[in-house]
C-alpha cells in the first residue's frame, strides 16, 4: 500500500499545468495583421485594440501561477515589416517546486524590416521556486526588438523574500543566422544569501534586463544622461549592433521605474497595462 505522501506526490505530478501559444503576424497594405492562431491548455493570448503602430497582444495564463512541473512553451513570427508589441495581464508568479523544476521556453523570430517589442509584466519567484527558463531568438539583420524582463525574488513590500530554490534563464540571440549573444545565468541554493553579496546584487530583490536591437553608442550615452533619475543600479553598454542594460534594485517598484526610464530615452511606447 502507498503511503499517503507518495498519494499526494502523485496527485500533484498528475495535475501539472501545460500551455502553449503558436501564432504569427504579417504586414498588408501597411497594417500588422494576426495569422494562424495555436493555443492549448491554460496559456492564452489576447489582441486588444491597436496601441498605436502594429498589433499588441496580451499573455493570459489560465493556471493562475506556474508551479514545479509545469510547462509553458510560446513560439511567435514576426514576418517581413510587421509590428508587434507583446505583455502580460499581470506579473508572473512562480510558487514553490517540491520536485521537478517548472519550465518556459519562449522562441521569437523576426523578418526582414520587423519590429517585436517582448514587454511582460514582472516575474515573482516565491521562496523555494525553481524555474527554468529558455529565449531562442532569431532576427533578419534588418529587424528590430526590444526585448524586457524584470524579476524579482520575493515580495518585499509584503515582508516576504526568497531565500532557497532554483533559477536558470538562458538566452541565445541570432542575428542574420548569426549568434551575437550567448547567456546563461544560474542561481541555486541558498538564493538569499547569494543575492546579499556585493558583486551579485547586494541585497537587492529584483534584477532586470533590457535587449535593445539595433543598438550603438549613441543609444547608451543618451540612456546615461538619465542617471540621476535611477534608484537602483544600471549599466548599458553596445557592442554587436545592440545595447543590454542591466538593473537591480533593492523591491520591483524601483526597478520598474529604472526600467521605463530606460525605455523612454529609446522612444518605445509602453503597453498601457505596464501604466495602470
Amino acid at each position: 500500500m502507498r503511503s499517503d505522501l507518495s498519494v499526494t506526490s502523485g496527485v500533484f505530478e498528475a495535475n501539472r499545468a501545460r500551455g502553449a501559444v503558436r501564432f504569427d503576424v504579417h504586414a498588408r497594405d501597411g497594417v500588422t495583421r494576426r495569422g494562424v492562431l495555436h493555443e492549448s491548455g491554460s496559456l492564452r493570448v489576447r489582441f486588444p485594440s491597436p496601441e498605436g503602430e502594429g498589433l499588441s497582444g496580451v499573455f493570459v495564463n489560465t493556471a493562475g501561477g506556474v508551479a514545479g512541473g509545469d510547462r509553458f512553451d510560446i513560439e511567435i513570427t514576426a514576418a517581413d515589416a510587421a509590428r508587434l508589441t507583446l505583455t502580460t495581464a499581470a506579473a508572473e508568479k512562480i510558487y514553490r517546486a517540491p520536485g521537478q523544476a517548472a519550465e518556459l521556453s519562449i522562441a521569437l523570430k523576426v523578418g526582414a524590416g520587423a519590429h517585436l517589442g517582448w514587454l511582460p509584466q514582472e516575474t515573482i519567484l516565491f521562496d523555494r521556486a525553481r524555474v527554468h527558463r529558455r529565449f531562442d531568438i532569431a532576427l533578419d539583420e534588418t529587424a528590430s526588438l526590444l526585448l524586457c524582463e524584470i524579476v524579482v525574488f520575493g515580495r518585499t513590500a509584503m515582508g516576504e523574500r526568497m531565500e532557497q530554490g532554483e533559477f536558470v534563464d538562458r538566452w541565445r540571440l541570432s542575428r542574420g543566422g548569426k549568434l551575437v549573444f550567448a547567456e546563461t545565468v544560474r542561481l541555486d541554493g541558498n538564493i538569499g544569501a547569494k543575492l546579499g553579496r556585493s558583486a551579485v546584487a547586494k541585497g537587492g530583490a529584483a534584477i532586470g534586463t533590457a535587449l535593445i536591437v539595433p543598438g550603438d553608442e549613441a543609444l547608451v550615452e543618451r540612456i546615461r544622461e538619465a542617471s540621476d533619475s535611477f534608484s537602483g543600479e544600471v549599466g548599458i553598454s553596445a557592442w554587436n549592433g545592440f545595447a543590454m542594460a542591466r538593473f537591480c534594485a533593492q523591491d520591483a517598484a524601483r526597478l520598474r521605474a529604472d526600467m521605463m526610464a530606460v525605455l523612454a530615452r529609446t522612444g518605445a511606447a509602453l503597453p498601457r497595462l505596464w501604466l495602470n
